[in-house]
């Protein structure tokens, strides 16, 4: 049932994106509560939703929220990165966007490459190999329902393991690309080792909406799947304690723990923006170029190899975004962002003005 006094939201434990956001709303202080499962079998399922006047998101993704429309009217809202700045405007107290323009941006550039390509490593390492995929179809479906009959949750761990695997090289792994992901997820573990061992957050003392995406995409790859696992324990295991505290963080108070300051932070941003100039930068750039060119497929070079996979037309929104943040900037900050990227790559995803 629709709480008016608390947001409600539809998601599983399995889903980074879900963690993501339970977590914020944690942090944020902000009541909510979680109905378990599939956004597709709830809307199914519950009467309540179809009563209201809901319908189910298109596509059905997790987490769907419920949220009202400028009518008052309950719908179902699916994009996290949206639903956070809309937070932002709901809720004054306990902020996780940066108060300074130009690391705001910084926020929101690694905040999307958490939710876009962080997310290549989840679900690389989480299918590509057979005792990951082993794993995962066969917990997977226990948390749409964990009292399954043994005979169902068979069905539902054939069916989940041979579709999600088959999805692989939608998102771009493959055997060819398998070498470039996992390079970059041992770098980025690296990375975090480092920033780590100087700031609690990415951005100082307090969490920001980029914490939290990273986040949700390492509860899976330190919490579920076992090859990913080993290796975070073996490369970063400040980053595998920090997964475990940013789970709730409703205690911290932000008041006593400040963001940095930009000139503090740049230097501990070189390595993090060079390792999103060096993979993520090259797959925006081609996969915008295909979808203006109307191109289903693109490939270009990324870390000096081959990688092919399907456009996606949000992630060509996701390059206009950022090109419209930076955009949306005084000159001033443009030029302290410009400096900063200098020989990262991540210059190259400035194109032009939005």
């Amino acid at each position: 049932m629709i709480n008016k006094d608390r947001i409600t939201l539809i998601g599983l434990p399995p889903s980074p994106y879900t963690r993501k956001m339970i977590a914020l709303l944690r942090y944020r202080q902000i009541p909510y509560q979680v109905i378990w499962g599939s956004p597709h079998d709830t809307f199914k399922n519950k009467g309540i939703f179809n009563d209201l006047g809901i319908e189910a998101p298109k596509p059905a993704l997790l987490p769907t929220f419920i949220l009202p429309n400028d009518k008052g009217e309950f719908e179902t809202v699916t994009d996290s990165t949206p639903i956070i700045r809309r937070l932002e405007d709901d809720f004054k107290k306990r902020s996780v966007i940066p108060e300074n323009p130009a690391l705001c941006f910084l926020n929101y550039l690694l905040e999307d490459f958490g939710d876009e390509w962080v997310t290549k490593y989840m679900f690389h390492y989480r299918w590509h190999f057979d005792e990951d995929a082993d794993n995962a179809s066969s917990i997977l479906p226990l948390h749409n329902k964990v009292d399954l009959a043994d005979d169902a949750w068979q069905l539902f761990k054939d069916s989940i393991g041979s579709r999600q695997i088959e999805r692989l090289r939608v998102v771009g792994s493959n055997d060819v690309t398998a070498p470039i992901i996992e390079k970059s997820y041992k770098r980025f573990l690296k990375i975090m080792e480092n920033h780590l061992s100087n700031f609690p957050f990415l951005f100082g003392y307090r969490p920001s909406s980029a914490d939290f995406a990273i986040y949700g995409q390492l509860t899976q790859l330190i919490g579920l799947d076992p090859t990913s696992r080993a290796i975070a324990h073996k490369l970063s295991l400040r980053t595998t304690a920090w997964v475990d505290n940013m789970e709730d963080m409703s205690g911290l108070n932000p008041n006593e723990n400040p963001w940095e300051t930009f000139e503090t932070l740049s230097e501990n941003m070189k390595p993090i923006l060079e390792e999103i100039g060096r993979a993520y930068v090259p797959a925006l750039l081609a996969n915008s170029s295909a979808i203006e060119n109307g191109e289903e497929v693109w490939e270009t070079e990324i870390d000096g190899s081959k990688w092919s996979q399907n456009t996606f037309n949000y992630q060509a929104k996701c390059l206009q975004w950022i090109n419209a943040e930076f955009f949306s900037l005084s000159s001033d900050d443009q030029k302290r962002i410009l400096d900063l990227f200098n020989g990262t790559g991540c210059e190259k995803l400035l194109i032009k003005e939005q």
